[in-house]
């Protein structure tokens, strides 16, 4: 396991006031690039979820890096995928809620139907950093009767306290800063 999240720590880059001033950017895509350090998220994921959340029904990824990981992990676990995306991006009916960054408001949708009442969801992204998106991602399931079991992300940043603002939901990361 040590030696996974080594690799994992390795790949991911720091940029200096992007995509604004003052904000210190994480940056995941050479761990995308590196197929032994993306296999040792899904690996790291998966064995999490394996021991603390068998009950697990569907993955819910938040766009977009939410979509590069939750796909192969609920692959993995032999579930379903469901995505949230950014308002105007899904046809068809959808419900919405919205919510602020640390630099920015956003919204961000599901399709209706995309998840069923009374589902066991885990919602993964790949960073938390203040935790509007991922509180937003959970409200905007847990409006459609959905139950959050917990999310899952690589990165979060503990100093600005985002796992704060999600509890009681728990919050799984892989590396901290």
């Amino acid at each position: 396991m040590e030696e996974k999240l080594e690799l994992i720590s390795k790949c991911i880059r720091t940029f200096q006031d992007f995509p604004t001033k003052g904000i210190i950017f994480k940056d995941i895509c050479p761990i995308l690039k590196d197929p032994k350090a993306l296999a040792a998220v899904i690996d790291l994921f998966e064995e999490h979820v394996r021991q603390n959340y068998p009950q697990v029904d569907l993955i819910v990824g938040v766009d977009a890096r939410g979509f590069l990981f939750g796909p192969l992990l609920a692959q993995r676990l032999g579930i379903g995928f469901a995505p949230i995306r950014k308002k105007g991006t899904l046809p068809g009916p959808t419900i919405s809620v919205a919510y602020t960054l640390e630099y920015a408001k956003a919204e961000a949708e599901m399709q209706e139907g995309a998840v069923s009442p009374g589902q066991k969801v885990l919602i993964i992204d790949d960073l938390l950093a203040t935790g509007g998106t991922l509180y937003a991602a959970c409200e905007l399931v847990k409006q459609q009767q959905v139950k959050v079991l917990g999310c899952l992300v690589v990165i979060e940043l503990k100093n600005l306290n985002g796992s704060d603002k999600l509890k009681p939901t728990s919050v799984f990361s892989l590396v901290q800063y």
